[in-house]
């Protein structure tokens, strides 16, 4: 072999190692950069070595319909047609939720009548093309059926009625999508934002009891399935400690419980996220359990009267001062989210080992329900994609995070540790 050839052999393999070994180094590294194909563009390739990411689906995203847009009671759509939401579900998450179509509600509307015909279409759906499925949800004080905590005559039923209504319910549904949804929110919503146990219907019969009874239905049903607590205004000191304070002694009896949630409904205006999710994660990593980022959504709108939280009866009235982006977002409000929602994954890449999942809440801008919540008619912009599924540019901004360093970035940072 010619001796020049040799050494140009030498060289390129010498190079090739250096760079994977660089490349190899940055995995797992302290400020998060990963070594990821650049073709891999979006949030769950990026992110697939951190957590899982989700969207909720609505009933129109499962049947694919094609309706026209009165059709809907949401502010906002430019079109009734869902029927290409699914492709990018598909394409851009490993997770997904629904919205409605698992809630007391539907599925159980009267004593011993279940209805899974919308159901199973979003599992059967979601499992054929791969996806993870969390069950939303199991028990919850709103959109329960009506006659759930009543007798014949009108009278709230006893404690050993609902016991039993209670694992009839569970049982009956988790027992149906045994093998197929991954995941339940057992329980949603019980506590209130100083931490106290929500005075529900669940809790004036039961008291506190109705939680764990919950959990340990769910899991004689399916011992296979991920059991969850959720809830918002998880932000909150007093909540999040309130939440962690009781799960911490039924966890260490055994709590067959396998994280808690934070809904994560955020507000743009005056907002102190970043401290206080800090404090949120650790306190629920101190239970010896993960959480999970349930319900994302960002409104950029006014905020009335600092409104917080995701309590669907606060209603405020329409003031057209409160809904000023009916054409469009400044290029300054655009800066601004993009810069929050970096901010906010700088966190959560910082307390990676102890996220679960990161689910958005709502796939686009056209069918978010933040469009009518706190105040119904605004036009909000609360989601990853715009009104014509297409995805908003800080997206990408999110993926750069943990996209490897140009070559000309690498060298510099080598040059930079000699």
């Amino acid at each position: 072999m010619n001796k020049n050839f040799k050494l140009v052999v030498v060289f390129l393999f010498s190079w090739i190692t250096t760079e994977v070994v660089f490349a190899q180094s940055t995995l797992g590294s302290a400020d998060g950069q990963c070594c990821l194909n650049p073709t891999e563009n979006t949030l769950k390739d990026a992110y697939r070595d951190y957590w899982y990411t989700g969207v909720s689906v609505n009933q129109w995203e499962v049947e694919a319909e094609r309706n026209a847009a009165n059709a809907f009671d949401v502010t906002g759509f430019v079109s009734g047609d869902q029927t290409a939401d699914w492709a990018v579900i598909e394409r851009d998450f490993n997770w997904v939720v629904a919205e409605n179509c698992m809630k007391c509600e539907v599925m159980h509307p009267k004593e011993g009548v279940y209805d899974f015909t919308l159901a199973d279409k979003f599992v059967n759906k979601a499992k054929a093309a791969g996806m993870k499925v969390l069950g939303h949800c199991l028990i919850w004080h709103s959109q329960c059926a009506p006659w759930f905590h009543y007798d014949e005559k009108g009278n709230l039923v006893s404690a050993e009625v609902l016991r039993k209504r209670m694992r009839e319910h569970i049982y009956t549904i988790v027992s149906h999508f045994k093998g197929r949804v991954d995941a339940w929110d057992v329980v949603n919503e019980a506590f209130e934002d100083d931490g106290t146990p929500r005075q529900s219907l669940f809790y004036q019969i039961l008291g506190t009891d109705y939680i764990p009874l919950a959990f340990r239905y769910a899991h004689e049903a399916d011992p296979q399935a991920e059991l969850y607590y959720q809830d918002f205004s998880m932000n909150k000191a007093a909540k999040v400690e309130g939440v962690a304070n009781f799960f911490r002694p039924l966890i260490q009896q055994g709590l067959p419980i396998s994280a808690i949630g934070m809904q994560g409904h955020l507000v743009l205006e005056g907002n102190n996220y970043i401290e206080e999710y800090e404090h949120s994660i650790n306190t629920i990593a101190s239970l010896g359990i993960p959480t999970a980022f349930t319900e994302l959504d960002l409104t950029v709108l006014p905020n009335p009267y600092g409104f917080s939280g995701a309590n669907i009866s606060d209603r405020f009235a329409y003031r057209p001062e409160m809904d000023p982006y009916k054409n469009g977002l400044t290029k300054e409000k655009e800066a601004e989210i993009e810069q929050f929602w970096v901010s906010f994954y700088q966190l959560l890449i910082r307390h990676r080992k102890d996220i679960q999942r990161v689910n958005f809440w709502c796939l686009n801008d056209a069918g978010s329900w933040r469009n009518d919540f706190p105040i119904k008619g605004r036009t909000d912009y609360a989601t990853l994609y715009d009104r014509q599924n297409q995805r908003k540019p800080f997206v990408q901004a999110l993926i750069n995070l943990v996209k490897p360093q140009p070559k000309e970035a690498r060298k510099k940072t080598k040059k930079n540790r000699k």
